[in-house]
């Protein structure tokens, strides 16, 4: 017995996970250890016993071996090394609120099954509408930035047409939405489950920098019009997947006033600037949005995951969404049920993911965040200097927005070439992918790779930036470095 607590079975199994944690390197920055062990999926069924759960493991010690095999061969994203994806390591105080919440082990539909937690995710939700700039509005959590995208496409089909709640949209014109050609492809998908279709997902021609050109979306919607269809959903990306490009908010947010579109911006990846008073400039026209998604769990490093839809209107989410269920929302309750938010979502159970965000901005605040995302943006800069002036690589781009930065490298093979053909830029596309393998059998970095097909740009790498664990210059230098390495015989 220890200060009147006895341990109990559950605090020995949670004591053995973080000892399993620690010394498999998953929670900490060790730059000699590997990002990854890979193995293919066939070796990797052989190395970890009894993943086919055809009989239960009853030997204890036998169990936290298979348990520390698993952690030995996943990812370790907190690696200072894994700059595969637009998220990296976990905020410590964020993976704390996280572990709080599962232990609790609620539901965040109504006050009476989580009260504290309901409180902290209006008081999260507030300081957000008052970033962005919407003085009276409402918002949820929402499972990623996909759904929250799909979220506004719902409220602004309600906004255009009530009735569409009870009749759906047989009796209109065909529905169209409009979203720039470097958009993510949740737009697309949404389409898709909303009837729309992804036909009528007009993709909007974006400039060399990849924003949204207004030009070319009045010309959208005007063709839209002239054929018998009814646009009524504008999505603005601030923060584009690959070139974390930001669209010009203002402009686009004029011709939405002036065909009477709902305006959506999805900042899921780039709303992290937010708090930075250098950067945050490039998202000052938001609050003329009608919505807004944010996901913490990209740059700012909340726990997977971590999503947010701010909207302009109070009340309409819940207009949007409700089904009144009288098992969970009755109206006759002791306390005062406008505490119960769950009938806003489209989902009845749903996680709490508000106090992780909770706990790291009670503990940081505006400026810790501003900190941390100015570093962000620092380091991504000066990785882009260092690129432009090193041998053997070249940007895609000559600036950058976010901190993505993409860019080629060429092999000495391919330096010497008197011509960039077709066929110059054919080999061109096959070495990123033959380096990231080499790479990633390595263990020495992960980084991510991709194509523009619509832009006639072949494989090149991005780079990307997040907060945590708080990226330095010199780990620009073992990117470099490691390229080169092992592209140099290429």
């Amino acid at each position: 017995m220890e200060n009147g607590h006895k341990t109990s079975a559950k605090t020995t199994i949670l004591d053995k996970v973080l000892e399993l944690l620690d010394s498999e390197g998953v929670i900490g920055t060790d730059r000699k250890q590997p990002v990854v062990v890979f193995k293919h999926p066939k070796e990797l069924k052989t190395e970890i016993p009894n993943l086919d759960l055809e009989a239960p493991i009853t030997d204890e010690k036998q169990l936290w071996d298979v348990v520390r095999r698993i952690i030995q061969h996943c990812v370790k994203t907190s690696h200072p090394y894994f700059l595969n994806q637009l998220y990296g390591g976990l905020d410590p105080y964020g993976l704390a609120g996280a572990w709080i919440s599962e232990a609790l082990n609620t539901n965040q539909y109504t006050y009476e099954v989580a009260p504290a937690f309901t409180l902290a995710e209006l008081a999260v939700l507030k300081r957000v509408l008052n970033l962005v700039g919407f003085e009276n509005g409402d918002g949820i959590f929402a499972p990623g930035g996909s759904i929250a995208n799909m979220f506004a496409i719902a409220l602004a089909r309600y906004k255009m047409d009530p009735t569409t709640k009870n009749r759906g949209i047989s009796h209109l014109p065909p529905l169209v939405m409009l979203t720039s050609d470097e958009s993510h492809y949740s737009m697309l998908k949404a389409a898709h489950w909303f009837g729309v279709g992804t036909d009528n997902v007009i993709r909007v021609k974006t400039d060399e920098r990849g924003c949204m050109m207004t030009s070319a979306l009045v010309e959208c919607i005007e063709s839209a019009l002239s054929a018998g269809k009814k646009p009524f959903f504008v999505n603005a990306t601030a923060g584009t997947t690959v070139l974390g490009a930001f669209d010009p908010l203002a402009e686009i947010a004029d011709v939405c006033e002036k065909y009477k579109l709902w305006l959506h911006v999805d900042a899921c990846w780039g709303g992290s600037l937010m708090f930075s008073q250098k950067y945050s400039s490039i998202l000052k026209d938001s609050h003329r949005a009608d919505s807004l998604a944010w996901n913490p769990h990209k740059m700012l490093g909340a726990p997977l995951q971590c999503s947010i839809l701010v909207i302009k209107e109070k009340g309409l989410l819940h207009q949007c969404n409700s089904a009144a269920a009288t098992y969970l929302f009755q109206q006759d309750k002791f306390y005062d049920t406008g505490y119960d938010t769950g009938d806003k979502s489209v989902q009845c159970g749903r996680k709490v993911d508000a106090f992780k965000l909770w706990l790291m901005w009670a503990v940081r605040g505006h400026q810790g965040f501003a900190s941390l995302v100015d570093n962000c943006m620092k380091v991504s800069r000066y990785f882009m200097s260092r690129i432009k002036e090193t041998e053997g690589f070249m940007l895609v781009l000559p600036e950058f927005q976010c901190t993505n930065i993409c860019f080629w490298y060429i092999p000495p093979s391919l330096r010497k070439a008197t011509e960039r053909n077709e066929q110059w830029w054919e080999k061109l596309s096959e070495v990123a992918p033959k380096i990231k393998e080499r790479l990633i059998m390595a263990g020495s970095l992960m980084i991510g790779y991709q194509p523009l097909k619509h832009r006639n740009l072949p494989n090149f790498f991005r780079l990307v930036t997040t907060c945590h664990p708080p990226p330095t210059n010199q780990d620009m230098e073992h990117v470099i470095s490691e390229i080169i390495e092992k592209g140099a015989d290429l």
